[in-house]
C-alpha cells in the first residue's frame, strides 16, 4: 500500500472515500479541461487558485456526487477532491465558486468549442450529422435583473460570450405558474449513443424556430464542421426559413414536419406512392423478433416523393424529398386516442344534456357553451360531432317532470350529432406522419429515417442531465451564474458521454451485450467505493492507497486510465525514507 504526503489541510477523517473520483480525475484530464478553461480566462494575480482549477472541481463535483455550491467544500474534503484538485476544502466557499461562474459566463461558447474539439479528438468523432433538440429548466426564486434579449433586425450577426446577455427567466408556454429558461442541445449521435457538442440558453418563451436559428449561428463560430453537415431536428424546428437558411449555406436538412402542412400533397399523389418496409427496429422490437415474444411486432414503412421548396427570399429552387412514414404502433394508439376521446366528448355531453333538461339553475346559454367548448378542447375528435341549443316550446315545457327542489323548469335541451364518417375518414392518415430532407441522394430514405430515429439519443440526453448529473439542487444569485452553470453542465454532461463511448469503444466486439451496452452511471456505480487512508505522521498527513477490487481494475486497464496510486503519486510527495 502506497503512502504520500499531503501538505495542505485534511478534514479529520480516518478514510476518504475518493470513490469515482478515480475515473473521473483522469476523464476530465484527457479533456484538458482546467488549461482549456485557464487558457480562456485571465488570470487573477488577487486569485490563490486558477479559475480552471475551481471549476474543474465543481465539474468533479456534478459527476460524482451533485450538490449544492455551499456544501462543495465539505464535500471535497469528505472525498479527497481537495487533494486531487490540490485546493484546500475552506478555500472552496461558495462566493469562490460564483466568482468562477461569473468569470466562465464571459466566455463560456468558446470554452465549449474548445473543449468539444479536445472530446472529438479523444473519441474519434467527426460532425458531418449533429442533432438538435431543446430542452427547459424551471427556476426556483426571483431574478429581478433577468430581461429578455433584444430581437436581432435581420441580417444582424449572433454575438456570443459577454456580448450576450443571459436568458430571460421567465413564464414558458405551457407554464404559466413557473418560471424558466430553455437549453438547446447540439450533439453528434450514432449507434452507441450521443456526445453532446456545444449548448445555447435562451429565453423561457422563446420558440424552437428560433431557438435553432441562434444554436445554430453560434455554433457555427466554435465548432469547425464541415460545409456539408446534415441537421436533424423534431417538428417544432421545422419551417422553409430554416431549410432555406441552411441549405444557402450548403447544409443538409432532416427535420420532421407538421402533417397538415403535407397532407395535401400526400392525397394527390397517395395512389402512386411505393412503400416500402424500413430496416429500423428499436431495441425491443429487436427482442421481439429474436426472442419470437407474442407481444405485437411493430413495423414501419416509408415512401419517398422528391420535392421542390422555394426559398423565401429569393424565390429559388431548393430540391428536397418527403419522406412519408406510416407506423403500424403509431397507427394503434391513435385508433385508441381518438376512441377514448369520442367516448369522453359522448359521455360528457350526454352528462349536459341530462343537466339542462332538469333544469340546473346556472344552466345559461353562456355556461352551457363554456362547458361544451372546454369539453371539447383541441381534441380531434371535436371535429366530429354537431351540437346546439333549442328552446323549448310551451307543450314541450308542460309535458316535463316537476322540477327538484333548487332547480327550475328548462327552457331548452342540447341536442347533439356524431359524424361517423367523418371519423372513418379521418382514420385514413393514423400511424402517418412526414419528413423533410434536403440531404443528398447518396443518402437513401430508408437510411435517412434511421438517422432520425437516433433523436431519441438527445431526449435521453436531457434526461441524464435533470437525473444523474442533477441540474438542481443549486441557488445562484443572477441569471449569468444560471446559465454559466447550465454551460457548465454541458462539460459535466459531455464527459459523462466521452466515458461511456471510451469504455465501448474499447469493449471487445465477442464481449457479453451488457459489457458493450456499458454506461457511465453503471461505470461509476463500479467505484462508489473505494478508500484512501489518512494518517497523522511526522512529516503532516499520510495519505495510504487502498486495493482495487477485480472489477475496479478491470475497468481501469480497459479504459487506458492510472491507477489511484499513478493519480496519487503524480499529485504528492512520497514520504520520505527513514
Amino acid at each position: 500500500m502506497a503512502a504520500f504526503t499531503w501538505r495542505g489541510p485534511v478534514a479529520a477523517h480516518d478514510v476518504l472515500n475518493l470513490g469515482p473520483l478515480i475515473l473521473i480525475q483522469p476523464l476530465l484530464d484527457q479533456l484538458d479541461v482546467e488549461a482549456i478553461i485557464d487558457r480562456h480566462l485571465p488570470a487573477d494575480p488577487q486569485q490563490e487558485f486558477s479559475h480552471g482549477q475551481v471549476l474543474r472541481l465543481l465539474l468533479m463535483a456534478r459527476l460524482a456526487q451533485p450538490t449544492a455550491l455551499v456544501n462543495v467544500a465539505d464535500w471535497a474534503a469528505k472525498t479527497g477532491a481537495d487533494i486531487l484538485s490540490n485546493i484546500p476544502a475552506d478555500k472552496l466557499n461558495d462566493d469562490r465558486l460564483g466568482r468562477a461562474l461569473d468569470a466562465f459566463f464571459s466566455h463560456r461558447h468558446s470554452i465549449l468549442g474548445s473543449v468539444t474539439a479536445q472530446a472529438l479528438q479523444v473519441t474519434g468523432l467527426m460532425q458531418d450529422r449533429l442533432h438538435f433538440d431543446a430542452t427547459h429548466l424551471i427556476l426556483s426564486g426571483a431574478y429581478a435583473s433577468s430581461q429578455p434579449r433584444l430581437a436581432r433586425s435581420p441580417g444582424q450577426p449572433l454575438r456570443g460570450n459577454d456580448q450576450m446577455a443571459p436568458a430571460h427567466a421567465c413564464h414558458g408556454y405551457a407554464t404559466k405558474d413557473t418560471k424558466l429558461i430553455q437549453a438547446g442541445q447540439l450533439a453528434i449521435v450514432d449507434d452507441q449513443g450521443a456526445v453532446p457538442v456545444f449548448v445555447h440558453c435562451f429565453d423561457g418563451n422563446r420558440n424552437n424556430h428560433s431557438a435553432i436559428h441562434e444554436t445554430l449561428d453560434l455554433a457555427g463560430q466554435h465548432l469547425d464542421w464541415p460545409d456539408s453537415v446534415l441537421f436533424i431536428s423534431d417538428r417544432g424546428t421545422c419551417s422553409i426559413e430554416h431549410i432555406a437558411r441552411l441549405h444557402r449555406n450548403g447544409h443538409q436538412v432532416l427535420c420532421a414536419a407538421n402533417w397538415k402542412d403535407y397532407r395535401a400533397l400526400y392525397n394527390a399523389h397517395a395512389d402512386r406512392l411505393e412503400w416500402q418496409q424500413a430496416t429500423f427496429l428499436s431495441i425491443e422490437q429487436q427482442r421481439r423478433r429474436r426472442t419470437q415474444s407474442r407481444l405485437p411486432h411493430e413495423q414501419y414503412e416509408i415512401a419517398v416523393l422528391k420535392h421542390t421548396l422555394i426559398d423565401p427570399t429569393d424565390r429559388s429552387k431548393i430540391p428536397a424529398r418527403l419522406i412519408f412514414v406510416y407506423s403500424s404502433a403509431d397507427e394503434r394508439e391513435c385508433r385508441q386516442h381518438r376512441g377514448d376521446n369520442i367516448a369522453k366528448i359522448r359521455a360528457g355531453l350526454e352528462k349536459l344534456q341530462a343537466k339542462v333538461l332538469r333544469g340546473h339553475p346556472q344552466c345559461t346559454t353562456l355556461s352551457i357553451t363554456n362547458q361544451i367548448n372546454r369539453l371539447m378542447g383541441k381534441r380531434e375528435a371535436a371535429r366530429y360531432f354537431n351540437w346546439q341549443l333549442v328552446p323549448l316550446t310551451d307543450a314541450e315545457r308542460a309535458a316535463l317532470p316537476t322540477p327538484r327542489r333548487g332547480c327550475c323548469r328548462a327552457t331548452q335541451r342540447l341536442e347533439f350529432s356524431y359524424d361517423a364518417a367523418a371519423a372513418e375518414a379521418g382514420e385514413l392518415y393514423d400511424g402517418l406522419s412526414v419528413l423533410v430532407t434536403t440531404a443528398s441522394t447518396l443518402h437513401s430514405g430508408d437510411a435517412l429515417f434511421s438517422k432520425y430515429k437516433q433523436q431519441n439519443y438527445v431526449e435521453l440526453l436531457h434526461h441524464q442531465s435533470k437525473t444523474p448529473l442533477a441540474v438542481a439542487p443549486i441557488f445562484l444569485k443572477s441569471p449569468q451564474r444560471v446559465e454559466a452553470l447550465v454551460c457548465l453542465l454541458q462539460l459535466a454532461l459531455q464527459a459523462y458521454q466521452v466515458l461511456e463511448r471510451l469504455y465501448r469503444q474499447r469493449v471487445p466486439a465477442d464481449a457479453l451485450p451488457a459489457e458493450q451496452r456499458m454506461t457511465s452511471e453503471q461505470l461509476l456505480r463500479i467505484f462508489q467505493v473505494y478508500g484512501l487512508l489518512v494518517q497523522q505522521g511526522v512529516y503532516g498527513r499520510v495519505i495510504h492507497v487502498t486495493r482495487l477490487s477485480n472489477r475496479q481494475s478491470q475497468v481501469l486497464t480497459r479504459l487506458q486510465f492510472p491507477t489511484p496510486a499513478q493519480i496519487i503519486d503524480r499529485l504528492l510527495m512520497p514520504v520520505p525514507s527513514g
